[in-house]
């Protein structure tokens, strides 16, 4: 067999998994492919590609270009940026991967107490000879508002909870039990923007929920209240939201994912005032990948054998 892993940014991908084992050719790519033509001819010799999440789309027209392609691995159970069917007609099998549950809400809340505590800034400014720039917005009475209050979201909650918050939690089907049973309290989606300090993002992209948050919704933020996504970045209007920072009419935004990925080096969020910015960080973690890729190496063997595990089929 001959292995192509993708988007390896952090050089990690060998470390964390026995590879050896399979006894396959295996080359690693450390960079993002954009094009698809660069896409193509980097992977025509493989037969099987391990796909770290969403980094790199496979299209119908993508699958369409690599005939020798009989594995695709995505890491994690769910990859919105890869057409199964598509695969499936071309005869590849797309399996997936166990994921790390608690990684998210960790890099949640990294980002919502850098961002109320001027972390980055306060840094900044230490390291070149200053002192205390920044007042701190404190958590303890603040009210959090969850969108999506799904496994990442009643995690999130808890943390909220244990810094002495009221948690309000909007979805479009969430019920009044449901979300006492995350510890939170139901509300309609207009009282949730309009009342809490802290706005953090966990729901699942898809066509309704594609600017589910826009100039309305941030229109309706209290000037002192903060949003934070680490969901998929076209839940939020990046347009509006851009606005709504440079016009001052939220506190700050903390972000980890992006309309484009990676970011383009001279896109206007890269200097967008009052932000935390990471690069999609959520789900990195040195346990979430040794996850990822030993269960890869098992979904290549079982393949190999012809038992495939994890298949995945939309």
């Amino acid at each position: 067999m001959k292995i192509a892993i993708l988007d390896d940014y952090q050089h990690a991908a060998l470390t964390c998994a026995n590879w050896s084992a399979l006894g396959a050719e295996i080359v690693t790519f450390h960079s993002h492919i954009d094009r698809t033509a660069d896409l193509a001819a980097e992977l025509a010799p493989f037969d099987v590609v391990v796909a770290m999440r969403e980094r790199t789309p496979f299209t119908a027209e993508r699958i369409g270009l690599l005939p020798s392609l009989r594995l695709l691995v995505t890491t994690g159970m769910r990859n919105a940026s890869i057409d199964v069917a598509a695969a499936n007609r071309a005869g590849v099998t797309v399996c997936g991967t166990r994921g790390s549950p608690g990684a998210t809400p960790e890099l949640t809340w990294a980002l919502i107490l850098s961002l109320v505590r001027h972390v980055a800034e306060e840094n900044a400014a230490v390291r070149n000879g200053g002192w205390q720039h920044t007042l701190g917005f404190g958590l303890r009475g603040r009210t959090l508002g969850i969108v999506g209050c799904g496994n990442i979201g009643t995690a999130v909650a808890a943390v909220g909870r244990a810094f002495g918050m009221e948690v309000l939690a909007w979805s479009q089907n969430l019920t009044a039990q449901a979300a006492a049973a995350a510890g939170a309290t139901a509300v309609v989606k207009d009282e949730l923007f309009a009342t809490c300090d802290v706005i953090t993002v966990h729901y699942k992209l898809s066509e309704r929920s594609t600017g589910l948050i826009g100039a309305r919704e941030l229109g309706l933020m209290k000037p002192g209240a903060f949003l934070v996504n680490t969901s998929r970045g076209p839940i939020v209007d990046q347009d509006a939201l851009l606005a709504a920072l440079y016009a001052g009419d939220i506190a700050g935004a903390a972000l980890d994912v992006y309309d484009e990925e990676p970011l383009p080096v001279g896109h206007p969020l890269r200097s967008a005032p009052r932000t935390v910015l990471t690069p999609h960080l959520g789900y990195v973690t040195d346990d979430g990948y040794r996850t990822f890729y030993t269960d890869a190496v098992e979904d290549i063997a079982a393949f190999a054998g012809g038992q495939p595990v994890r298949v995945l089929t939309q």
